[in-house]
């Protein structure tokens, strides 16, 4: 009878040794890395970007997930101009904008469950485009999605998106022009290795876009989830990305489709702590706090270096009086010969995500430690049957 009470305190012991996480963990939120690592926590504790509205032109986004409840103002579907609040993806890969838009502003649920963004109380405009019909064609979405976000109000706009060519339509000057004479930062991610971009296409080639590549979570170019150029101005996290996934789910995916919105988010909260600052300066602060990667001031892998949220927020700078990232205005004056002839290629499909994998069930982050603890568990179960037996 004692070996049998013995053994049943020492299993309860084992149990929860093996098996108990830390106090209110969540292994969706535990596998946001770059919250903690970035410093966003930090930057919380300035600033959330509340009162800042962002666009994600891209395939929609599924407002009754968990995690987006809130999140999303306003919405289009910038193909026929009809307004929705929540949107069912139409396309095969119309869970695009919501993965999209969790790394963004995702609010997360209950007690710490969930994705939560980089900026979680910004305030999101939701533009959907078609990637399956072909009019509109993709060209005049885009150019059409901007006109809307600037006139709903967007602050920001993100652009998870590649033409997988450098050329960009002469449609595009304008509207990408009205953007920034409106004060407007646009966010665009700079294409992946994995999807056939190995140079930055349109419309991370157009000067004034904030451009973003990839790093895997060591911090290291990322030869598959990111591609390489002279117009990146950032590297931001683009491996090993949770995000929320339409119906409630939630995956793991790679690409700089998803290092764009980390930095959007990180526009957002400069936005917020710095309402009076035109864009100009907005983009000078995320550029020029960014910590160098090597020797050189500028590298075509990195850009200006890899975010720093905290010292975006608090760093004493100088005004700048001109979009560090070029002009656009300038260039079409300089090499815009033809309003006629439309470049060669299309907007492709949003950026692919690299190594789509479900987030859901065991959390194998967890098999060492549980090891451990069950390696640990057996040599106590062990010394005490030793011991019981020897007081027989």
């Amino acid at each position: 009878m004692r070996l049998r009470k013995y053994l049943a305190l020492t299993l309860a012991v084992v149990s929860i040794l093996a098996f108990a996480g830390p106090a209110n963990a969540d292994a969706i939120r535990d596998k946001e890395y770059w919250l903690s690592n970035y410093g966003f926590t930090q930057a919380w504790k300035i600033t959330k970007g509340a009162g800042v509205k962002v666009a994600v032109i891209d395939t929609g986004i599924d407002s009754t997930h968990p995690d987006l409840v809130n999140a999303v103002s306003l919405g289009v579907d910038i193909s026929t101009l009809n307004a929705y609040v929540e949107q069912t993806p139409v396309q095969d890969f119309g869970f695009h904008g919501t993965m999209v838009a969790s790394l963004l502003a995702g609010r997360g649920h209950g007690k710490n469950i969930g994705v939560i963004g980089t900026a979680p109380e910004a305030e999101l405009i939701s533009v959907a485009m078609r990637f399956d019909i072909e009019t509109p064609t993709t060209d005049q979405q885009i150019a059409s999605a901007i006109h809307y976000a600037v006139d709903a109000g967007a602050k920001v706009i993100n652009l998870s998106l590649t033409r997988n060519s450098k050329d960009w339509p002469a449609l595009w000057d304008e509207a990408f022009q009205y953007a920034f004479d409106h004060d407007v930062v646009v966010v665009a991610a700079a294409g992946n290795r994995a999807g056939g971009t190995e140079q930055v296409g349109a419309p991370a080639t157009i000067p004034g876009v904030l451009v973003v590549a990839g790093v895997d979570r060591n911090a290291q170019v990322s030869n598959q989830a990111s591609t390489e150029g002279l117009t990146i101005a950032v590297a931001a996290p683009a491996t090993d990305l949770v995000s929320a996934y339409p119906g409630g789910e939630y995956k793991i995916w790679s690409g700089t489709s998803g290092a764009a919105p980390i930095v959007s988010g990180l526009v957002a909260l400069v936005r917020a702590k710095y309402p009076n600052l035109d864009a100009n300066n907005v983009i000078n602060r995320v550029i020029s706090t960014a910590t160098k990667m090597g020797d050189q001031p500028y590298s075509n892998q990195f850009g200006y270096g890899l975010i720093d949220p905290v010292g975006a927020l608090t760093a004493d700078l100088p005004q700048v009086q001109a979009n560090p990232l070029g002009s656009l205005s300038d260039w079409v004056k300089l090499y815009r010969k033809s309003t006629d002839v439309a470049p060669a290629g299309e907007l492709a499909a949003p950026i692919q995500p690299h190594n789509l994998v479900n987030a859901q069930g065991f959390d194998s982050t967890q098999i060492v430690p549980i090891g451990v603890y069950t390696i640990f568990a057996i040599l106590v179960l062990t010394s005490v049957i030793r011991r019981l037996r020897r007081r027989k």
